[in-house]
């Protein structure tokens, strides 16, 4: 299968590459997970957080920010002895502090989903990159983003960040044009339409 040339040869990645990334997601609770996963790479590369995706997942309540958003520092401490983590207490802290700003946009716009997608105007925007050095690490829509989500009180957004929040979930395709998901990473299946 001809994939995009920035996927390793590890099981875990390939899933994640065929099944997952470019897809949109319109759920919230996804979206914020996807969000605070890409805050936690910051420096460093998305396979280390794949591979700790399911730590994570424990770790935090299964993203749940109902749940989030009721840590306290004794909590904070416990996440920072989880050696299945990245034990930096700036992310872990974050990740709070975007529980709370989470329900401040659920309040404006009824969902995090109407939110997230309104920076695309709620559909995917096709690219059509052939090599890896097309591909852009930010853009002005990203910049938007990162600028907004700042506004509103989330921590680790940048708009580099953003960029690879929005490829992940599907919000722009940067599959290569090579790749066998180029054509079929935009699709949008019916329990999961915007």
């Amino acid at each position: 299968m001809d994939r995009c040339t920035w996927v390793n040869e590890d099981p875990l990645y390939l899933e994640y590459h065929d099944n997952e990334w470019g897809v949109p997601v319109f759920d919230d609770q996804l979206l914020f997970e996807y969000l605070n996963l890409e805050g936690a790479q910051a420096g460093l590369s998305w396979y280390t957080i794949l591979k700790k995706r399911e730590n994570y997942r424990k770790a935090f309540d299964n993203f749940d920010p109902s749940k989030i958003i009721h840590y306290n520092d004794q909590k904070i401490d416990e996440l920072m002895k989880n050696k299945g983590i990245v034990r930096n207490r700036l992310k872990i802290n974050a990740v709070r502090t975007n529980a709370k700003a989470y329900f401040t946009v659920i309040e404006e716009y009824g969902s995090f989903r109407d939110y997230i997608w309104s920076f695309v105007d709620g559909k995917p925007i096709q690219n059509h990159f052939h090599t890896l050095k097309e591909v852009p690490s930010s853009t002005p829509i990203s910049e938007r983003l990162s600028k907004d989500l700042k506004k509103r009180g989330f921590k680790f957004v940048g708009s580099t960040i953003c960029y690879a929040f929005m490829q992940a979930t599907g919000m722009v395709n940067d599959h290569l044009v090579t790749c066998q998901c180029y054509r079929g990473s935009h699709q949008i299946s019916s329990s999961t339409s915007y």
